[in-house]
């Protein structure tokens, strides 16, 4: 390694050599389209900056996509398929509930077909926008390798096993990320990203009724029973509380300064303090933003290339909705 590299560039070295060892990801590299559409990021970064601009939740929608696309079998694009007679979406399953904004992707995929028609792959969309979501957020600025493309075929049928539900123990939850190659400190960095964004009273109530969870300071039980007062909620109707009611719109270490106050919104977000091996690493980030951004980064770059499909594997979409037809 060159005198004076940063930490990121060391890191990012060191994932290439692993990938490359283990056979995976050779299609992957920086600046994968300076030849074939040179201006393919600087048009992401536009496109995601507009929609920003007239709609902000989109930046934490860039976010949540790459995470639910890239642990599920393979950072593919899988996650953008409609249904239709051939494909059952995963955008249906219960893990997706939430999710919204998958047709701002369309605009980012036109964009991008203007200037280099079937080029630029759906998933490098889906790495590239977060990316950029993570900057608009206030987060840092993470270079990410491209060269995927998409897949074929729908994994609806694994989100279940694959993607950690919010009432899982947090074990299990480590267990998942452990297999995709995301140790202990970089999960609980991970999970950080949930100090954007909003939860659905769906997924709060198992917490506050018919009792209180006695992990949770009183006063935020007081609040959040304020945001969803009924155990049985509507799905369909707007309520939720933030994720982090002081830097809401904000990825920043606020996450872990609530959880050291019993303020997780969810519950696997509390686990992580009463956990030994998570709990050390929730005091280090909630101490240290610097620190918290260094380990957010490589986790999310590791997320961001769990087994690509690479070279003649998958196709490019023309319509990231659907499978090429032919």
């Amino acid at each position: 390694m060159e005198l004076g590299a940063t930490p990121m560039t060391a890191f990012l070295i060191l994932v290439c050599l692993s990938a490359v060892l283990r056979g995976e990801g050779g299609g992957l590299k920086l600046n994968y389209y300076s030849k074939s559409c040179p201006r393919a990021e600087e048009i992401v970064k536009r496109e995601v900056v507009k929609l920003y601009n007239e709609h902000g939740n989109t930046a934490v929608s860039w976010v949540r996509n790459l995470f639910h696309d890239c642990i599920v079998e393979s950072c593919d694009a899988s996650l953008l398929l409609e249904t239709t007679d051939a494909v059952i979406s995963e955008q249906s399953a219960d893990r997706s509930f939430g999710m919204r904004n998958f047709k701002y992707v369309a605009t980012i995929k036109e964009a991008l077909e203007k200037e280099c028609p079937v080029t630029v792959s759906c998933a490098d969309i889906v790495a590239l926008s977060a990316r950029e979501g993570v900057v608009m957020l206030g987060g840092p600025f993470i270079p990410m390798r491209t060269g995927r493309r998409d897949s074929k075929e729908s994994h609806a049928d694994v989100i279940d096993k694959d993607i950690p539900n919010h009432n899982d123990s947090i074990s299990l939850v480590l267990s998942r990320f452990r297999s995709i190659g995301i140790d202990a400190e970089r999960t609980v960095a991970l999970l950080g990203a949930h100090s954007v964004g909003r939860v659905h009273c769906v997924n709060l109530v198992g917490r506050l009724y018919p009792t209180v969870d006695p992990t949770i300071d009183p006063e935020y039980a007081k609040y959040l029973l304020g945001r969803c007062p009924s155990p049985n909620p509507d799905p369909e109707a707007v309520l939720y509380s933030r994720n982090d009611r002081e830097t809401p719109m904000i990825i920043d270490n606020m996450y872990y300064k609530n959880l050291l106050h019993h303020k997780g919104l969810l519950k696997v977000d509390q686990q992580l303090v009463s956990y030994p091996s998570t709990a050390q690493f929730v005091k280090l980030m909630a101490a240290d933003n610097s620190y918290f951004y260094d380990q957010f980064s490589k986790a999310l770059l590791l997320l961001s290339e769990n087994n690509p499909l690479t070279g003649n594997k998958g196709e490019v979409r023309k319509d990231c909705r659907y499978v090429n037809a032919g």
